[in-house]
């Protein structure tokens, strides 16, 4: 009987630990969910502050942005559009966002709203929006940006 319950109780502590990872994994994304949703509105603030060196901390190097217009641009492209003096946003806000973590790779979707001016003709863009994540190097970087354009909000 002794043996028994060893058996039991070595079994118990097992399948306890087995789950450990788990129950640590569920509060880990919870707290990664938050961390992606926070670097998503840093992000907007930096583009409607037109701050390039805090985009580009968001950034994989291999970044690569497709705008609703078919538009490709990589890393410096993407930051380099950004510092356009052309460019006035006055809004930048995302809603409905949705994060989805795989591992180390996140996507998050949702509904974008930019609003402003380039080239002095004023713009008022809906959209939605995909963004790929991948945990490296201890952070968050962006490596995928997908937009397109809604009809109405």
């Amino acid at each position: 009987m002794k043996f028994r319950f060893c058996r039991l109780s070595w079994l118990a502590l097992t399948l306890a630990l087995a789950m450990l990872p788990a129950m640590t994994q569920a509060g880990d994304l919870e707290a990664d969910k938050a961390k992606l949703l926070a670097l998503e509105n840093g992000w907007n603030l930096a583009q409607l502050q037109r701050d390039s060196k805090a985009l580009q901390a968001l950034l994989s190097d291999r970044y690569v942005y497709t705008d609703y217009d078919g538009t490709i641009m990589n890393k410096v492209q993407f930051l380099e559009d950004n510092k356009d003096p052309d460019y006035k946003p006055t809004v930048v806000t995302n809603e409905d966002v949705e994060v989805i973590i795989y591992s180390d790779v996140a996507i998050v979707i949702g509904k974008y709203h930019t609003k402003g001016t380039y080239r002095d003709k004023p713009f008022d863009h809906w959209g939605r929006f995909t963004d790929t994540w991948v945990f490296e190097n201890n952070n968050w970087r962006c490596i995928a940006t997908h937009t397109s354009l809604t009809v109405s909000k």
